[in-house]
């Protein structure tokens, strides 16, 4: 069965499905391919898998080269965040899905504008650098290990991250 990978594409996190896989195919399949050959198989890959709206083809095929390329290991820089970014890790223990429930009501009860995505690879885990699960990153900082934060604490975490927000795009303005 293949994967699915969540994706930030445009403003909205997006499933995409047999994204692992059609990395890994692409990566073995040609040497030092460019950019439009790589766009072109991920596309060719992907879009049988996935509905990929025509007017959006663009957004995707920029956002699956990066993926590409994060893949192959370049370094990338990060896109500027557009609204909070949440992310509980954890590979699905008692206390990873209570985090991911109480921030769920959190945001809610807030009314912020949060993408929450729960990462349950071990890989992709591991590229933060914590020692323990659940661990909570907001906004790419790792603001909790080991334990779920009380309501208050969640709560001033995504106050402060939804403020960072308000003033970078306004910065920027």
């Amino acid at each position: 069965m293949p994967s699915v990978t969540q994706l930030k594409i445009g403003k909205h996190m997006t499933g995409i499905v047999g994204l692992k896989e059609a990395l890994e195919e692409v990566a073995g399949k040609v040497r030092n391919p460019s950019d439009e050959q790589i766009v072109g198989l991920m596309m060719e890959k992907l879009s049988s898998k996935n509905y990929i709206p025509s007017t959006e083809t663009e957004l995707y095929e920029s956002v699956l080269l990066r993926e590409y390329k994060k893949f192959m290991g370049e370094s990338i820089p990060e896109l500027p965040l557009e609204n909070v970014e949440v992310k509980v890790l954890g590979s699905g223990c008692p206390n990873c899905d209570r985090l991911e429930q109480e921030l769920m009501m959190v945001i809610g009860q807030m009314g912020i504008d949060a993408d929450l995505v729960h990462v349950r690879d071990i890989k992709e885990i591991s590229r933060y650098g914590v020692m323990g699960v659940p661990a909570l990153v907001i906004n790419r900082k790792v603001k909790a290990v080991g334990t779920v934060p009380s309501r208050a604490d969640l709560k001033a975490f995504l106050k402060e991250a939804e403020k960072s927000i308000y003033i970078s795009l306004n910065s920027h303005t």
